[in-house]
């Protein structure tokens, strides 16, 4: 099999964001992804419905921003592949940056995207905040003057510990203007049969990101200086399992609790 491609490639190595792909009905994925993508929906029976809520998430937070809020731009850092119900296509006539490390997700984004007018992409690591926000593109495209949506779906627990995932939540959240939006979703054990997630970490440790799930508590802490919006009309404030937040649309065959993601978003309040 082929191990090092010209354009930095990894195709013997499992990738997350390919994987997902495949899990959403996506091309751009490898043997190896599709392989451990299998592995995992044989052995986790709700992986493929959680993958799946996740991006029913997404576009449920974005046509609420952009719909409801009258959010106009977007920065979706770690933006995986593009699969249908993207930023761009939710929010329609927003600006949307995707920021991604993934050589593959970048090839194949702006090959789609390169005719737009309102999307770019940049590589970019979340793990380096400052560098996404001084990218050009970034700080020219999308006026900071404006309030702006910052999403982290699916980002953060592939951020371990060591590398301080709410110290980057900061970074972003210090530059965003009041009025902004971060939303984020994350895997988590709460309310979870551990045993079922044994495989996923099995095939995550072995990919090119390995993965740190956290608890509600950890994962409520990131929106520090932020307000939390209600997860549904006449619901109180605060992070949910994503299937609860907002649960307009598209359904899985799964019950929120075996999601085991959490989402949340809030808006930062006036300084």
């Amino acid at each position: 099999m082929q191990q090092d491609r010209a354009d930095g490639v990894r195709a013997d190595v499992p990738n997350p964001a390919r994987i997902y792909d495949y899990v959403l009905g996506g091309k751009n994925n490898f043997p190896v992804d599709r392989q451990a993508a299998e592995y995992l929906t044989q052995t986790s029976p709700h992986i493929r419905g959680a993958m799946r809520e996740n991006r029913h998430f997404l576009r449920r937070v974005v046509q609420y921003l952009a719909g409801e809020v009258g959010i106009g731009q977007f920065l979706d850092i770690g933006a995986g592949l593009p699969t249908a119900g993207n930023v761009h296509e939710v929010a329609q006539r927003a600006r949307v940056v995707y920021v991604d490390n993934d050589p593959v997700v970048l090839t194949h984004a702006r090959a789609l995207l390169e005719d737009s007018d309102l999307v770019r992409v940049v590589s970019g690591d979340a793990r380096k905040p400052r560098d996404i926000l001084n990218n050009p593109i970034v700080r020219t495209f999308l006026d900071w003057q404006e309030p702006v949506a910052v999403l982290m779906i699916g980002l953060l627990h592939f951020i371990p510990d060591q590398d301080d995932p709410a110290g980057i939540v900061r970074v972003f959240r210090d530059a965003m203007p009041p009025g902004s939006h971060l939303a984020i979703s994350h895997a988590t054990v709460d309310g979870y049969d551990r045993s079922l997630w044994r495989p996923v970490r099995k095939v995550y440790d072995r990919a090119s990101n390995s993965t740190t799930l956290r608890t509600y508590t950890q994962i409520a802490e990131y929106f520090d200086g932020f307000d939390l919006l209600p997860a549904a009309e006449g619901q109180p404030q605060g992070v949910v399992f994503i299937p609860r937040w907002r649960p307009e649309g598209p359904r899985e065959d799964i019950t929120a609790e075996n999601t085991g993601i959490y989402g949340g978003v809030g808006v930062l309040k006036r300084r």
